[in-house]
């Protein structure tokens, strides 16, 4: 990803990989509120169109989600 923007990036978020909608340099975690640089994006939820910290953030929100 190139570091050129500045900002949160929208994204659309696949199965597999995400799409970048509008360009920025990072985007929020859905559950802990950090920011995410985009170079270091893991984990997201497609059918929620979320981007996770790491996967413990993501169990938490799958597990809410599911509840």
């Amino acid at each position: 990803m190139d570091s050129y923007f500045e900002g949160e990036a929208q994204l659309d978020y696949k199965a597999s990989d995400f799409e970048m909608i509008l360009p920025g340099s990072y985007v929020i975690c859905a559950v802990t509120g950090e920011r995410i640089q985009l170079e270091r994006l893991r984990y997201w939820s497609a059918a929620r169109q979320e981007a996770y910290v790491d996967a413990q953030a993501s169990l938490d929100a799958w597990k809410k989600a599911n509840a």
